[in-house]
């Protein structure tokens, strides 16, 4: 019974290290402070952005997709980032992020559906944001603990991770392309699987 017992413990605790050490979660700022180019968040997340992107659930399967049209401004170091998205299954959703730089390559993030602030560091060719979200009252009405990541490629294209967990346990994960589009505004027409005009009005969903 003894033996049993401590090969459990092992096993739990081979499964904890696995999460914590070699997982999504284990990186840190420090390892990309070296890497480029350089991600300015003035410069990546201003204008049109178009991006796409897929969702998982909690069993590793797709679970849904989305385009959506970002725009971004910035006036000193306070900047904003609207977002308006369509998803695969019909729902439309759009945000509105504020952004603000601190000292040294730290800065914050509200926004409606935010819990408190997000906090988001700088490094190198990436960006870490953590924030509390609350998911609309039709997806259960649950706050998630996220953990975004977004990677600057060489040609300006960001590629973006993310997080979603709930009392510590994986639920959601997102993958997600976001670019400069000159094409944005072809691309995301009325009633099209882009941005719909009157999403600006629409609450969370």
């Amino acid at each position: 019974m003894k033996l049993a017992v401590v090969i459990l413990l092992a096993l739990l605790a081979l499964i904890v290290g696995k999460t914590r050490f070699l997982s999504f979660r284990s990186q840190s700022p420090t390892d990309y402070a070296s890497t480029g180019p350089q991600f300015s968040l003035k410069k990546h997340l201003s204008g049109e952005i178009l991006s796409e992107g897929l969702i998982y659930g909690p069993n590793g399967k797709m679970s849904n997709s989305f385009v959506a049209r970002m725009v971004g401004e910035w006036e000193g170091n306070t900047g904003t980032l609207a977002e308006y998205f369509t998803y695969s299954n019909g729902k439309q959703m759009s945000r509105k992020w504020y952004l603000t730089l601190g000292t040294g390559n730290t800065f914050t993030a509200t926004a409606y559906d935010i819990v408190g602030e997000g906090h988001g560091v700088i490094s190198g060719s990436t960006v870490k944001l953590t924030y509390r979200i609350i998911l609309p009252e039709d997806a259960g009405g649950h706050v998630l603990d996220v953990t975004d990541w977004m990677y600057l490629t060489e040609n300006g294209a960001i590629m973006n991770r993310s997080e979603m967990r709930k009392f510590g346990l994986k639920v959601a994960e997102l993958i997600a392309t976001m670019r400069p589009a000159p094409e944005v505004a072809a691309a995301h027409l009325n009633g099209a699987n882009g941005y719909d005009t009157d999403a600006d009005a629409r609450p969370l969903q």
